[in-house]
């Protein structure tokens, strides 16, 4: 299924206040997208991949970052635009702000999934209505309910239960590298960081699938939708309201048959 047939769908059964977005890591011998506006290139600023997927997602724009992009030191170990250090892998990144001791910063370090050093040059992010190459994976905001619809639609094949893990930080590699590792849907609670220089939301979440399963989710998508699961979640309107005790009143007037004044 091409990017833009999966967004229309989207559009249609999710409605997502922003785009969703489409990811792709490149190698060093692989070209950006010639449309592909570069941060520091193009607006003279470094950014965190949060900030770049927010620009996708809110103004359209397909963004490409490399090393020389990206100041967050955090995202640059992650996507492997720098080299890891024992500095980070002990912990002290996230020890005295996240974590209390730096063995459980060391411990919060490990869980985050992460890419070998120079293996990609460059990550693309653009709306995928809008973009020319296939997908590693799909990032797609919304809040709770729209969420929940997305995670049906994920159930709507094969059944069972969506499993995510969540640390509060480096988002973008949940969204990003380890939705591509292990080929399967998330569920994402957007990180701190992502709130601050990402501006997401405090109502946001998000839901992520590898390009491999967009045909997938839109038959779940249509099948649920079908079966009367759907968004905007309909309201129950059929029942009696209730009243004030003496609004009543008037009912007992009309049933006596009183005169009119």
């Amino acid at each position: 299924m091409d990017t833009k047939t999966f967004a229309k769908e989207i559009e249609t059964h999710v409605r997502p206040a922003t785009f969703p977005v489409a990811a792709k890591l490149l190698g060093p011998d692989d070209a950006l997208p010639a449309k592909a506006k570069r941060p520091w290139r193009d607006m003279k600023i470094q950014v965190a991949i949060c900030q770049a997927v927010a620009m996708a997602r809110r103004y359209g724009w397909t963004i490409g970052v490399g090393e020389e992009d990206v100041n967050c030191v955090l995202t640059k170990t992650a996507f492997g635009l720098a080299p890891l250090t024992e500095h980070y892998e002990s912990g002290h990144l996230a020890c005295g702000m996240y974590v209390e001791t730096l063995e459980a910063g060391a411990r919060t370090e490990q869980a985050t999934d992460r890419l070998p050093a120079g293996k990609y040059k460059h990550l693309v992010v653009g709306p995928a209505a809008r973009v020319d190459f296939t997908p590693d994976a799909i990032i797609i905001y919304g809040n709770p309910a729209q969420v929940l619809r997305l995670v049906t639609c994920a159930l709507w094949k094969h059944g069972g239960a969506l499993t995510s893990s969540f640390t509060g930080r480096i988002d973008c590699s949940d969204e990003i590298i380890r939705t591509i590792a292990r080929q399967d849907y998330q569920v994402i609670l957007p990180c701190y960081g992502d709130r601050v220089f990402g501006q997401t939301e405090d109502s946001e979440m998000a839901f992520t699938l590898p390009g491999s399963k967009m045909e997938e989710l839109v038959e779940g998508l249509q099948g649920t939708h079908k079966g009367g699961v759907r968004y905007p979640i309909p309201a129950f309107l059929r029942y009696t309201p209730q009243y004030p005790e003496h609004y009543y009143e008037l009912e007992r007037i009309w049933a006596a048959g009183e005169p009119k004044p």
